[in-house]
């Protein structure tokens, strides 16, 4: 952790050296949804401290974003997931080389209706729902009540770290109901009290209720010392190393003073 922090350090130092060069100018930003509510906030901040440069900002999830930074629709790509052999190879194909920046670190939360009485959940737990070998909360220590499962879609990130931490790469339950973002899980949990989900951590309110993993909960601490067992880094990508108001903007969201209070203000746990 603490080579880790280093090397931030370095990149940080680096986007300093290099942001005299920058100008003014528009940006693009694409994908991942879970990364949207801090771009939200850093975009809302950096165009009022900015007021000559106008930043377009849309989801999609992270295989989009990725996709739109290899075909050259985006400046940045937003990705709750690190980059595929394969889509590093494509993207050499045409000349792109993605560069990575670590924004933020999240744990993704399974989360349940409010008014179910379940309050812990195993990884093992976790893979036989998806998997649709367990399907009343009964058969858990919760209520009896028939699981409906709700899962992300392929092109997102999420469901690719839930997949490899979860499920060990086997295939989600045909009869899950497949949800294209992460405030779209929380409305069907919501509404829903067979339903369990599961969403980054700042899209956690008090509309779902958070379940613990193997007695641990999804907390800023636990995701930075490793203790929850499904957590990750939050990226961006961008074309090459970046220029411009690319640069200004990555250098933003990598400051302590500026991009990552926005990160800690948008519920998930910034790089220090």
């Amino acid at each position: 952790m603490k080579k880790m922090f280093h090397m931030i350090a370095s990149v940080i130092a680096a986007l300093t050296l290099c942001a005299a060069t920058a100008t003014a100018g528009n940006l693009v930003i694409k994908g991942s949804t879970t990364v949207l509510p801090i771009s939200q906030l850093a975009v809302e901040a950096y165009m009022k401290a900015h007021p000559d440069v106008n930043i377009s900002l849309s989801g999609g999830g992270s295989s989009n974003g990725i996709k739109a930074i290899i075909d050259g629709s985006t400046d940045i790509a937003n990705a709750s997931r690190f980059i595929k052999d394969k889509e590093v190879a494509l993207a050499q194909e045409k000349g792109v080389y993605p560069v990575p920046f670590a924004v933020a670190y999240d744990s993704i939360i399974p989360v349940v209706h409010p008014s179910n009485t379940l309050t812990d959940i195993t990884l093992v737990q976790l893979k036989d729902i998806y998997m649709g070998k367990i399907t009343n909360f009964k058969e858990i220590g919760g209520p009896d009540l028939k699981i409906v499962v709700c899962s992300r879609d392929t092109s997102s990130g999420t469901y690719e770290t839930w997949e490899g931490k979860v499920l060990d790469k086997e295939r989600v339950t045909p009869r899950a109901q497949v949800m294209a973002s992460n405030g779209a899980i929380v409305q069907a949990v919501s509404n829903n009290k067979y339903a369990i989900g599961y969403i980054g951590i700042g899209y956690l309110n008090d509309a779902v209720k958070p379940l613990t993993v193997d007695g641990v909960k999804g907390t800023k601490e636990s995701t930075l010392n490793g203790t929850f067992p499904i957590s990750r880094p939050l990226f961006m990508f961008t074309n090459g190393w970046p220029k411009g108001e690319t640069l200004n903007f990555v250098n933003y969201m990598l400051n302590p003073q500026t991009g990552q209070k926005l990160v800690e203000k948008s519920g998930y746990v910034p790089l220090y």
